[in-house]
């Protein structure tokens, strides 16, 4: 077998390179300058007692999240508290019972009156008034309110009171103007109340006996002029 020899490099004729080397001060300025510090300082900041504390609780926490005791058993007990608190501020936003969806009722005060039997114009509204807002039951004392502005308007000849009558007839009755929309939003406000089972408190009631009030203070509508039949000629 044959082999070939490798051939000779020559020299490189070319001069060797000149170094230039940088001017020392020059190197010596941009040491100083901001922008060329690529070392970050490696020194943390003294922290407080509170941050101190609050790392530690954050590191606690951390570690017990991923324990095994927390995959396993208290991961299922706080997704449960989520559900319950979730279901807790829907129901207080629909204004929902808790004690009636539980099958319990707040108690009332018993008071002497009944609410199946009632005429408007034997009923002592002011006795029976003072006793519901005494007791605190307002939704009572909001029926009571209403039934006594029926009185009112029936006294002064604005509709004409029939047991079997509802509100929404009474409001056909009352003419036009600022007294029947007056009485439009007491009716409202009352059937709200007592059909809805709305619940108030002392701020609310006292905003629905306003709403009343304002009725008997409004000026009536103008009522219907009644036309006489024309007289026959003799």
């Amino acid at each position: 077998m044959m082999v070939v020899a490798a051939p000779t490099l020559q020299p490189d004729p070319a001069p060797a390179p000149r170094l230039r080397r940088p001017d020392a001060g020059r190197l010596q300025e941009l040491r100083g300058r901001r922008e060329f510090q690529y070392e970050e300082d490696a020194t943390q900041p003294e922290q407080s007692a509170w941050d101190a504390f609050w790392a530690r609780v954050r590191d606690a926490v951390g570690n017990w999240l991923v324990s095994r005791s927390y995959n396993h058993f208290w991961r299922w007990i706080f997704y449960a508290l989520f559900v319950i608190a979730g279901v807790f501020i829907v129901l207080r936003l629909l204004e929902i019972d808790f004690t009636a969806m539980l099958g319990r009722s707040p108690r009332r005060a018993p008071l002497a009156y009944d609410t199946m039997a009632e005429n408007i114009h034997e009923v002592d509204f002011t006795t029976r008034l003072a006793e519901a807002e005494a007791a605190g039951n307002w939704r009572l004392a909001v029926r009571l309110g209403y039934l006594q502005l029926l009185k009112t308007l029936s006294d002064n000849a604005l509709i004409n009171w029939q047991p079997d009558k509802t509100n929404h007839a009474y409001l056909a009755e009352l003419a036009a103007g600022p007294q029947r929309e007056a009485f439009r939003g007491a009716t409202r406000a009352f059937e709200y109340v007592w059909y809805g089972d709305l619940r108030l408190g002392a701020a609310l009631y006292q905003q629905a006996r306003a709403g009343q009030r304002a009725v008997t203070g409004a000026a009536p509508g103008p009522r219907p002029a009644v036309v006489a039949p024309n007289a026959r000629p003799a």
